[in-house]
């Protein structure tokens, strides 16, 4: 064989190569990208799923070129439910970094952990707050961080109040309602003191329904939780009040259920089902958890009604 032969040969060789180590890491890429849509073989006995952002209600995709803006509820449910139906998985690993968000959502997701065929074992990694804490206390262990933020049991609710720049913008408020209350807390309007007491009782109400919630899904005397006082608690100081159970790494978490399974956990993602442009363009979260939020903040909207969520 001549040199120019041999030459060509080699290169031959040399682009196979190239070509099949960016099959190979194309097929990765595509897996990675494409996980969850069609299927993975491979075996697993643990579920995660993660509850990430503010929570919300599932008010419809976002455009592929959007970055993620918080957990929808009803697909973090789907995603409990799909892990629940399925036969591999034994166990729930559920994974919060979350400051709050809308109540009925977040009791959703907080239902759906309940309703697991399995142990669940909640692991807060930076925040779990309000609404966080709310789906936290359904599952059976609750683990954190020692520098993670865990806690804010409580209520609080606001209205605007734009009375005076209406005055001096010249601006009128005229509403046609049927039922005293319905456009109780508008802000066009000095609140009347029946109003106040209407809204509060408001959110003493969920208040109350909170600290039942917690105090039942973690055994907590409900004066214990009350005595919180809406604090948010470094994990070291949450365990010692008795708001985790334990804490640890990621890799104690693994261990832990390790013992609840009786044999090491293999671990697989639970993810919402998403096209590839949308998955290509999830980036970082925008959002910037505000440590020490209150539960939940009531707002009315110009007819009145009342928008609660817990943050």
């Amino acid at each position: 064989m001549d040199d120019d032969a041999r030459s060509n040969g080699t290169q031959l060789l040399a682009a196979a190569a190239v070509g099949a180590t960016a099959t190979v890491a194309g097929g990765r890429l595509l897996a990675k990208l494409t996980r969850g849509r069609f299927g993975d073989a491979e075996e697993y006995n643990t579920a995660k799923v993660s509850v990430s952002g503010p929570i919300k209600r599932d008010t419809g995709r976002p455009s592929p070129l959007s970055k993620p803006g918080g957990a929808t509820a009803d697909d973090v449910v789907e995603q409990i439910e799909a892990a629940d139906e399925d036969e591999n998985a034994a166990a729930l690993l559920l994974e919060l970094n979350t400051p709050g968000g809308e109540v009925v959502p977040s009791d959703d997701i907080r239902r759906a952990a309940v309703d697991f065929d399995g142990p669940t074992v909640a692991y807060a990694t930076d925040l779990c707050a309000s609404g966080g804490y709310w789906i936290a206390s359904g599952c059976d262990e609750l683990w954190a961080r020692d520098a993670s933020l865990v806690g804010s049991i409580g209520v609080v609710g606001s209205r605007p109040n734009a009375a005076d720049l209406a005055d001096k913008l010249g601006i009128s408020y005229e509403q046609f309602t049927a039922g005293e209350y319905k456009d109780a807390g508008v802000p066009l309007r000095e609140i009347e003191e029946d109003e106040r007491e209407y809204l509060q009782g408001i959110v003493d109400g969920y208040y109350e329904q909170f600290v039942e919630t917690v105090s039942e899904g973690r055994e907590m005397d409900p004066e214990a939780v009350r005595e919180t006082e809406a604090r948010v608690y470094l994990g070291t100081d949450a365990l010692e009040i008795g708001l985790v159970d334990e804490l640890g790494t990621g890799d104690d978490v693994e261990a832990r259920l390790a013992d609840l399974l009786g044999e090491e956990p293999e671990v697989r993602e639970f993810e919402p089902e998403r096209g590839l442009a949308e998955r290509l363009g999830i980036g970082a979260e925008r959002v910037a958890f505000a440590a020490g939020s209150g539960v939940a903040s009531v707002f009315a909207d110009e007819g009145g009604d009342l928008d609660v969520e817990l943050r």
